[in-house]
């Protein structure tokens, strides 16, 4: 009989973890690891510190689910008109507002204290700016008023990448407000290509989301504009920034065609939903492989490869 009371206590307490672990909406937050990582290696020249590596990518891990936590607080009424919300820690009851905002407090403190004394202040604020316009910006003034909400909104999931930067160097280059904008116009294909297939659920509860007041057609527009605009922003770091290599540029231009293939056939079927979730899953590999490429064209031993590669060619050649 203790044994039962104590295997259905422990099962309890397992629940209220993953209640408070859902809260921080987990599967949103690896891409945005992955910018910032991607923007560490090009700082730092491919010879990235292990421990300050880490350090950042635990930061931004607690700045990010420290956001998302409050936005499921701000959220929590739309969350339960909307069928694929319902079920989420505050609205179905698990987790109590107050405890919720008592622990997106605790994570952003932490997050704070991480960062600024293993890395420094700049990252730091940085990292305390994407929560506040995250919460103030996107959730509070744009997301339930402007079509423009992701747009503008976007900007808080571009944050990271300067906050990787800014780890490494303590200042922001021009590469890195580079990256940040290439996160920054990729965001609405990104978003809209979701928002076109469950515009149903945004419409129900007056989310003024762009497929639901434009339309689909206005919509796979502004997918295609931003999408060529993004592709054409990631090969900038090529030239005339001169951060990145041939590496790099391949992947870049390899990734973006796809995107740009992509995008082309929603433009013609903008109502076709399979076709807008193969947009939406494929601009997670574009930006998360993009970020690969930023890595590995940054290694040492690529230019290497390359440098020796170019050498043995100009011997064949001449």
């Amino acid at each position: 009989m203790i044994e039962t009371n104590v295997s259905r206590h422990h099962q309890t307490f397992l629940e209220v973890v993953q209640s408070y672990y859902l809260l921080t909406k987990p599967r949103i937050i690896p891409l945005l690891l992955i910018t910032t990582a991607g923007s560490m290696w090009i700082a730092a020249k491919g010879q990235v510190d292990p421990l300050l590596l880490l350090v950042t990518l635990a930061g931004g891990t607690l700045a990010a689910a420290s956001a998302q936590t409050i936005n499921c607080v701000y959220d929590r009424d739309i969350d339960y008109d909307m069928e694929r919300t319902r079920h989420r820690p505050l609205p179905s009851g698990k987790v109590q507002s107050r405890d919720a905002l008592i622990f997106a407090a605790v994570l952003a403190i932490l997050s704070f204290t991480l960062l600024s004394v293993f890395a420094n202040l700049l990252a730091a604020l940085l990292a305390m700016s994407g929560i506040v316009f995250y919460v103030l910006i996107y959730t509070h003034l744009l997301k339930r008023h402007s079509t423009q909400n992701i747009v503008i909104g976007g900007a808080a999931g571009a944050i990271p990448a300067l906050v990787g930067w800014a780890a490494v160097t303590g200042t922001l280059s021009w590469a890195a407000w580079l990256i940040f904008a290439i996160v920054f116009v990729w965001t609405p294909p990104h978003f809209w290509a979701l928002a076109l297939m469950i515009r149903d659920d945004y419409a129900k509860v007056g989310i003024p989301m762009l497929p639901v007041v434009a339309g689909a057609k206005a919509t796979v527009q502004q997918i295609w504009y931003y999408t060529l605009i993004t592709v054409l922003a990631s090969l900038l770091l090529i030239y005339p920034l001169h951060e990145t290599g041939f590496i790099y540029g391949a992947i870049a231009a390899s990734l973006g065609g796809v995107f740009i293939h992509k995008a082309w056939k929603l433009l013609h079927n903008p109502e076709d939903k399979p076709t807008a979730k193969a947009l939406f899953l494929y601009s997670i590999s574009y930006m998360m492989l993009l970020c690969l490429g930023m890595v590995v064209d940054s290694l040492p031993i690529t230019h290497h490869a390359v440098n020796f590669a170019v050498s043995k060619l100009h011997l064949l050649v001449g």
